[in-house]
């Protein structure tokens, strides 16, 4: 079904809304104000309260659009659907704005608060036009084994020989292993991790290339410096695991983080922090040597592979005064000795899902003060804000940080005090 549409207002997941005949249609690559020719989704006869479609033509253009950064992961009409750029159509400037307001929306709708979203981003996406900024890319090999992607509401892949969203970085390394020409075993997942290169870390071979979670090339322990306060500290991360995929994201959140804990405890006290959700200990490494000296420390992660390397990172620095513990956050928090249950400072960075209720009042229960929220999804965020308002808690702070440019993805770093 074709149909035209004039858009309204920015919705999430990198659409937007309008109507037909009343029933609400979200719209893949389109701006509030246009007006559009589009596709329906199949099938569009069900009884579904809305509709899903993508742009065919643009008759009238918002002023905020800009051609297709990358064709290949734009609309199906454009020969485009491979997905991982849904605002590829946006400019530099409407990705700011639909971020922030999108972020909005979700905390007046479950968060209870109506105020300003503040957004910046790093100023190297400026200067490189959005683009070249991830440090790892997955890939499957299509039918005849090439590196692909796969077209959104198909079972077809598109083969890919370049990824403009990847670092430099990554594609010196893809061209030297030649992997845009390599042939796998069709159906195989290909993931490259490359970090981004600093000064003060001389590693050979750092990048990791895996096929089916096994090392081809490269490393699987992989080595990232984060640069915080004038301090290079790096990390031990596994090839195959999590790491902010934004080449400056380790830094900007880190920063922040640390910025905002600094301000919220004695230093000449003997403050305790959390630090859930941990990872490989992005955050723990500054917050256990940067905030005071006598500050003591619980890092809760579920990631064996990460936990792993948080201690080994922990090690590397000399740092004994963190409590590294690998399990469900939930009910490690329900069995804590006595000097690290009632932190002055507790930092989360949940997974996409958010840290739900349970934990929420597990960390109300501990009388934090203070509590500092990274969060990658503005649905889960706005939710988990509105949960801490229910148990005394106040939003004092919150900025938002767009280190997924050309895509709908945002980080928000929150402060809430008791």
């Amino acid at each position: 079904m074709q149909a035209e549409i004039r858009i309204e207002r920015f919705a999430d997941q990198g659409r937007c809304v309008g109507h037909i005949d009343g029933r609400v249609v979200f719209v893949r690559f389109a701006l509030p104000g246009e007006l559009l020719h589009i596709t329906v989704d199949e099938p569009h006869d069900r009884e579904d309260r809305f509709w899903t479609a993508e742009v065919d033509e643009v008759l009238e253009a918002s002023p905020e659009r800009v051609p297709y950064a990358w064709p290949l992961s734009g609309p199906l009409s454009a020969g485009g659907g491979v997905g991982g750029a849904d605002l590829c159509h946006v400019s530099l400037q409407g990705q700011l704005t639909w971020k922030s307001q999108i972020i909005r929306e979700q905390l007046k709708r479950l968060g209870h608060q109506d105020i300003e979203v503040p957004i910046t981003r790093p100023e190297s996406d400026v200067a490189l036009d959005g683009l070249h900024w991830r440090t790892r890319i997955e890939l499957i090999a299509d039918e005849q084994g090439l590196p692909s992607m796969r077209r959104r509401g198909t079972h077809q892949r598109l083969r890919v020989r370049d990824m403009p969203l990847a670092t430099t970085t990554l594609l010196s390394v893809a061209q030297q292993q030649a992997l845009w020409d390599t042939s796998f075993v069709p159906g195989t997942h290909i993931r490259l991790s490359v970090p981004e290169r600093r000064d003060g870390i001389e590693v050979d071979d750092n990048f990791g290339l895996l096929t089916n979670d096994e090392l081809q090339a490269g490393n699987q322990h992989l080595v990232e410096g984060v640069n915080i306060d004038g301090r290079l500290f790096t990390y031990h991360v596994d090839a195959s695991g999590f790491w902010q995929v934004h080449r400056d994201a380790p830094e900007s959140l880190t920063q922040e983080v640390v910025d905002i804990v600094r301000s919220r405890v004695d230093t000449n006290a003997h403050p305790c922090i959390w630090d859930l959700y941990s990872g490989s200990g992005l955050f723990t490494l500054p917050l256990a040597t940067l905030i005071a000296d006598g500050v003591t420390m619980l890092s809760v992660e579920g990631a064996k592979t990460a936990v792993r390397n948080a201690r080994k990172n922990l090690r590397d620095m000399d740092i004994n005064h963190v409590d590294a513990r690998c399990g469900d956050v939930a009910a490690t928090l329900s069995h804590l000795p006595s000097n690290l249950s009632a932190p002055d400072v507790v930092v989360l960075d949940p997974p996409r899902a958010g840290a739900r209720s349970k934990v929420c009042r597990q960390i109300a229960e501990s009388n934090a003060r203070s509590v500092i929220y990274v969060a990658c999804d503005p649905t889960s965020l706005a939710r988990d804000i509105g949960t801490f308002k229910g148990l005394g808690y106040t939003l004092e702070h919150i900025q938002a940080f767009d280190i997924y440019p050309m895509t709908h993805h945002v980080e928000t770093v929150a402060l809430l005090t008791k």
